[in-house]
């Protein structure tokens, strides 16, 4: 058996992990790269195997950075089917075509920016991501189910984002079984609404993600006391907007969750909360038809939200027009908006029309990844662009890490100690190079493992040594 690691290897976007036994090819995730103008040549790029060889694909999650790429995949020969949960099926039904529009929109636009004669094609179109979306098979966490000759698989809660999965791989060759662990992203166990991230016992190998993992995120409660503060003194003291950058999936409705809380339990009043991002508000509408993936707490407060008692005001916009009317709202208002990392979407039309105004705020509440407009925000930019324009910072930035939807290195060492027994190897991915290396020393020095964070391309022939990297 073969495993070779294509994306997501010392860096946090575009998972991507190519499995070769004898008889099959088939990939876990299939993701975008994010962050910046080397991305979008990166998301370009030809695949380094033939698309057409693959015989079906598994993926962790809806987020783009591990689903993006899977309509080029379909473009470009692939023919199989693609395995998730149904939630995930759910969700990729909306991002997958939303992201489509965007590379449309983007070739359009460069097209009409450009004075030469060719001009790049969008990286997949609409109609390439309505014929992946056809591929696409539903399968429930905990069920085994076999996609091809000699293998097994079952997707287990992550308890990142709606729909997420650890997937547990048992490959056979000559006899003899294999089975492979991949964490996908992992949830910080204890909070509200998913279910805390299933413990696995056991991996002959384990590929495993870091993107917090050389931090502790702020204790729970001193978060809340800070998004009550930040919201309090935008809207009511200073007078202000509260500007939210948010994944759609995932995001978006982690923080309508907790301002309704706070609302109900009377540490925040008068609310009036736009969600501006079309993309949002589906997705809000299959996290409502997804109950059964809830914890107790958030259940309940999804039936006094169906009751409609003691509401902030909520409003979900839909048009342009819509959308441009909320830039004329001068204080009391909160904005989430798309994308979380502002390199896309409405929000950026949001952070152009408050960023130079000192009374506003904007609140992030999960990673930025490198290269990212978000990034440069949360690392004290002065001035920034948008739109072609020079847009000065004079608005309040607040990073609230206690919000991620990422485990943090407790977290990600806890679920690691569920092991009955250490993988004979593992592999860190998904985390910048400085935060990989420190949590794979952290594994080897606490728990005595055997670990790799592997370069891009590296490849690992089970059970013989490697073909290349480190």
């Amino acid at each position: 058996m073969k495993l070779s690691f294509l994306g997501a290897a010392r860096e946090v976007t575009g998972s991507c992990f190519l499995v070769e036994t004898a008889d099959l090819r088939f990939l876990v995730d299939c993701g975008m790269v994010q962050g910046g103008r080397a991305a979008a040549v990166r998301n370009r790029e030809p695949f380094p195997f033939d698309p057409a060889s693959i015989d079906f694909v598994l993926l962790t999650h809806a987020h783009i950075d591990h689903s993006g790429l899977l309509p080029k995949l379909t473009r470009a020969g692939f023919k199989g089917p693609i395995y998730a949960t149904p939630a995930t099926v759910d969700l990729v039904g909306v991002m997958l075509p939303d992201s489509a529009h965007i590379q449309e929109g983007d070739a359009q636009r460069e097209a009409r920016r450009s004075q030469a004669k060719t001009v790049a094609p969008p990286v997949y179109t609409l109609q390439d991501a309505r014929e992946c979306l056809r591929q696409m098979r539903g399968i429930a966490h905990d069920r085994e189910f076999a996609p091809g000759v000699g293998v097994r698989v079952r997707f287990r809660d992550a308890g990142h984002i709606l729909g997420s999965a650890i997937i547990e791989v048992w490959a056979t060759e000559r006899g003899k079984p294999t089975k492979l662990v991949f964490s996908g992203d992992l949830g910080q166990p204890g909070r509200p609404i998913l279910r805390d991230p299933t413990p696995i016992a056991d991996a002959d190998i384990l590929v495993i993600e870091s993107t917090y993992g050389d931090r502790l995120h702020e204790d729970f409660l001193a978060t809340e006391e800070d998004m009550v503060r930040i919201v309090e003194e935008t809207l009511f003291a200073r007078g202000g907007n509260v500007i939210v950058p948010a994944f759609a999936v995932g995001r978006t409705q982690e923080v309508l969750y907790h301002l309704h809380r706070l609302t109900r339990e009377g540490r925040l009043r008068q609310l009036k909360v736009f969600v501006d991002s079309p993309m949002a508000t589906e997705a809000t509408r299959i996290t409502r038809e997804h109950l059964e993936l809830f914890d107790e707490q958030a259940r309940q407060l999804a039936e006094w939200h169906a009751r409609g008692e003691d509401l902030p005001y909520l409003h979900f916009t839909g048009s342009v027009e819509e959308s441009m009317a909320l830039n004329r709202i001068r204080s009391g208002a909160i904005i989430i908006s798309a994308s979380g990392m502002c390199d896309a979407g409405r929000i950026r039309h949001h952070l152009r029309h408050n960023l130079p105004r000192r009374e506003c705020s904007v609140l992030f509440s999960g990673f930025q990844a490198q290269g990212t407009l978000g990034r440069r925000l949360i690392e004290g930019a002065e001035r920034v662009r948008l739109f072609g324009e020079d847009i000065p910072v004079r608005a309040a930035i607040h990073n609230v890490g206690g919000l991620s939807a990422h485990a943090d290195q407790k977290a990600l060492l806890d679920w690691a100690r569920g092991f009955a027994q250490a993988p004979a190897r593992t592999f860190v991915v998904h985390g910048e190079p400085p935060t990989a290396q420190t949590f794979a020393e952290l594994l080897q020095r606490q728990l005595g493992w055997q670990v790799t964070v592997p370069e891009p391309g590296y490849a690992l022939r089970w059970p013989d040594v490697p073909e290349h990297g480190r």
